[in-house]
């Protein structure tokens, strides 16, 4: 793949000369950002990522182009060609051990957990010739040990104002998280901190009102916002406030167009720090994994917040992706009752109901 910059005063511009020169919507966004450049001038760039022949063909009117390599070039091509080669061999004798061993059995439970049995034959490789691979109990509590180190939690953090914007495919609950958040920041700490609400959900029938009912409740300012001029406008009106909530669309992995105008409103300069965190449900399918982390990864996301704990007994496909991601988690919603059911992400709650589900096994 190649990864191609446009450049224009927004987002939104940048694009559609992408769109205008390969003739379709359906592009992958690596990274959408403003810079400011030397001559003082704010830009847009937005990067994706096309095929190679796709961007030789659009970009010099050459179909099915391919320089002559040069001796380096070869040299290198064969360095990696040897060094996949050693990689393969080394995978295939740790696969004929592992299928010696008791730990197959594991593996193959995990894996029906849903963990990646790449991420167990990375852990699994390193445990070659020791006790721990012959003893399925101590085996799996190794692996259990394994994922505590590698999960990641973000510390909840209210000293300094913060703008917190929640984002999401649809259906994930981002609305209701918010309410949580908002009733826990101002009534249920130990200090009351200042809220406001702001709804950018412009597109799901009746999403500006269910946000605006809960700010009545609790007494919060709330203001439906339609533009990234009008945020950035509301965000200076509110600087005496502590906290900030941001609600957005909920998008599919595949709608650009959400993705483009979210984007603006993300990369809006603001006077102060813009958290983006996004929603997740404990339900995600494993196969969706991939397409939700590429499309929402350009946003810059700071933590990850874990919705619908409530619906599933099983989280193999969710921690799976936490591990491949190495996303940061910050909370647990972990039911429907506004603010009681939201719980501060910590590690042990996640891996106590996995291990759960690996028992029942």
């Amino acid at each position: 793949m190649i990864k191609e910059t446009f450049v224009a005063s927004t987002p939104k511009e940048a694009f559609a000369q992408a769109v205008e020169k390969y003739g379709t919507t359906d592009l992958e966004i690596v990274s959408a950002k403003q810079m400011r450049y030397d001559d003082g001038q704010i830009r847009a760039e937005v990067i994706i990522a096309v095929d190679k022949e796709l961007f030789r063909e659009k970009s010099f009117g050459i179909e099915n182009f391919k320089p002559k390599r040069s001796e380096d070039e070869e040299m290198h091509s064969e360095i990696s060609t040897l060094r996949e080669q050693i990689e393969q061999m080394k995978e295939e004798i740790t696969g004929e051990i592992i299928e010696k061993s008791v730990a197959q059995d594991v593996k193959a439970l995990f894996v029906k957990k849903g963990i990646s049995p790449k991420w167990i034959d990375g852990i699994l490789a390193t445990l070659i010739c020791t006790p721990i691979i012959e003893d399925a109990s101590l085996l799996v509590s190794y692996l259990l040990e394994e994922m505590d180190e590698s999960l990641k939690v973000v510390e909840e953090d209210l000293s300094i104002p913060k703008i917190i914007m929640l984002v999401g495919p649809t259906g994930v609950g981002k609305t209701t998280t918010i309410a949580k958040l908002a009733a826990r920041y101002a009534y249920l700490l130990e200090k009351p901190y200042k809220v406001a609400l702001i709804n950018l959900d412009s597109y799901k029938v009746g999403a500006i009102e269910q946000l605006s009912h809960y700010a009545q409740i609790m007494q919060l300012e709330h203001f439906a916002v339609p533009t990234p001029e009008a945020f950035k406008e509301r965000i200076e009106a509110l600087e005496g406030y502590d906290i900030i909530l941001v609600d957005t669309a909920g998008m599919s992995p595949y709608d650009t167009g959400k993705f483009v105008k979210t984007v603006e409103f993300v990369t809006s300069e603001t006077p102060r720090k813009l958290e983006v965190n996004l929603v997740l449900s404990a339900t995600v399918k494993y196969e969706d994994m991939d397409d939700i982390y590429r499309n929402f990864s350009f946003l810059n996301l700071d933590s990850l917040i874990i919705s619908k704990f409530d619906e599933t007994k099983h989280f193999g496909a969710l921690l799976n992706f936490i591990l491949l991601y190495k996303l940061p988690m910050s909370y647990f919603s972990v039911g429907q009752e506004v603010p009681d059911d939201l719980l501060v992400a910590n590690k042990e709650y996640l891996l106590e109901r996995f291990a759960g589900d690996v028992h029942e096994g």
